[in-house]
């Protein structure tokens, strides 16, 4: 187990509500990373588990139940504190979202390594037998008018959704993702990245450099749309990279020609860090989204044949 040295205190504001929130993340004794709204009287810890995601069709990851006390876009937090080596905190938060910062994972490790962290080994997950969630599952799980807009956009783009993340059996020491993008727009097109951690300072540095600057991205189009419905408020410039209207270009300098590749292995990082420990498997994400890291990891853990656990000292 592997706690902080001191505490950590971060005020920014929420990608979709746009309103200011500040968290504590605060050492622990207790395994595992927990989440307190200590805006809510009597709000209790949430423990930041895949069995304990309220919502993730969206575009977020959820901890806790949507109608009652949650914290959304936990995402990019929860792959900081796992490439850091933190599976034993507090965070208190006086909001509904965990500030968006500026879109990536890379000011919240930064911190992490300001802080410091106890001296501690994580818990390994071997995946033992292949499991699969598919982009039909998430589908038939929304109403219907919803996934009726769906299809017809689909058909409009000339648009596949044969999405999948898929976890299997590797050599049981890291955890291996290739991640694939397709999009119609020319500026993404089809990208791929894959990349290793295994639980050493060079795999978590390969992170920092490569990896933890990407930023969450968007059409400029859809920003009012998204207003309109409670998402978006916090996106801009900083925190966002925009895609232009024609989705030839960008409104903001791309760090790396793939960056926006290169944020969903952020994204499926901090979502397998909600198993609790390191997941040593191959890890393919084929136009992947949270809800298919949800599904995946809670097929995973629907039957002890799937995996075991390393618990080393």
């Amino acid at each position: 187990m592997t706690t902080l040295l001191k505490t950590i205190k971060l005020v920014g504001k929420g990608i979709h509500s746009g309103l200011s929130v500040e968290i504590k993340i605060k050492p622990s004794k207790k395994p595992g990373i927990f989440f307190q709204r200590v805006d809510i009287a009597g709000s209790k810890p949430m423990p930041a588990k895949y069995d304990n995601v309220g919502e993730a069709k969206m575009r977020n990851t959820t901890i806790g139940a949507v109608s009652g006390a949650h914290v959304q876009t936990v995402e990019h937090l929860m792959a900081a504190l796992f490439i850091c080596g933190v599976d034993s905190a507090l965070v208190e938060i006086n909001g509904a979202e965990t500030p968006i910062m500026d879109g990536s994972a890379f000011l919240f490790i930064n911190e992490i390594m300001r802080a410091g962290v106890t001296r501690g080994k994580m818990r390994k997950i071997i995946v033992k037998k292949p499991v699969v969630a598919y982009t039909r599952e998430v589908r038939r799980e929304l109403p219907k008018l919803f996934r009726l807009k769906l299809w017809i956009a689909d058909k409009i783009a000339h648009r596949k959704s044969d999405g999948f993340v898929k976890l299997s059996p590797n050599d049981g020491k890291s955890l291996d993702i290739t991640a694939t993008l397709v999009y119609p727009e020319k500026i993404i097109g089809s990208q791929t990245y894959s990349y290793a951690f295994d639980g050493t300072k060079k795999s978590a540095n390969t992170f920092i450099k490569q990896i933890a600057r990407a930023r969450t991205f968007g059409k400029y189009s859809e920003w009012e749309y998204l207003k309109k419905h409670g998402m978006g408020r916090g996106a801009d410039e900083t925190n966002v990279i925009a895609l232009n209207n024609a989705g030839d270009g960008t409104l903001n300098k791309l760090m790396w020609p793939d960056e926006f590749v290169r944020h969903k292995i952020i994204d499926a990082v901090g979502d397998m860090a909600t198993s609790g420990g390191i997941i040593c498997g191959k890890l393919e994400s084929y136009k992947g989204s949270h809800a298919l890291n949800n599904i995946v990891l809670k097929k995973l853990f629907s039957d002890v044949e799937n995996y075991d656990i390393v618990e080393e000292k």
